[in-house]
This record gives C-alpha cells, structure tokens and sequence, in this order.
C-alpha cells in the first residue's frame, strides 16, 4: 500500500454486517469437475445440488456408524 492513502475521511465497519452469510469456495480437480459436470447432466440437475445430496447421504452413513 502506498504511504500516501489518506484514510481520515474512511468509514469505520461501513461494509460490516454482523448477519453476513459466507459460502466457501470449493475448487475440485479437474478430472473431478468434468465427472460431476457430466453426472448432473445425465440426472437433469445441477452440480451444487448433485454434490450436496452426495455430502448430506455420506453424512447420514458416517452419522450412523458413529452412533
């Protein structure tokens, strides 16, 4: 950063919203990406909720074994 940034005019937390929702990024590999991709497209749907049906079933199996 520059050292001549003047901030004495800035807003402090002016873009802070304490209910603010963050959705992580998640970058598979390639070769991972392209079997997705064509799995949703045999099943009609789309990759996010492809992969989100996969996570919730696996994390029903991992629940029931810890239990």
């Amino acid at each position: 950063m520059k050292k001549n940034h003047d901030f004495s005019k800035g807003e402090h937390g002016k873009f802070y919203h304490e209910d603010a929702v963050y959705h992580l990024p998640i970058y598979l590999d390639s070769q991972i990406e392209e079997i997705i991709r064509d799995l949703a497209q045999k099943k009609n749907t789309d990759t996010q909720t492809l992969v989100n049906d996969w996570l919730k079933n696996n994390i029903k199996v991992i629940q029931s074994v810890l239990d």
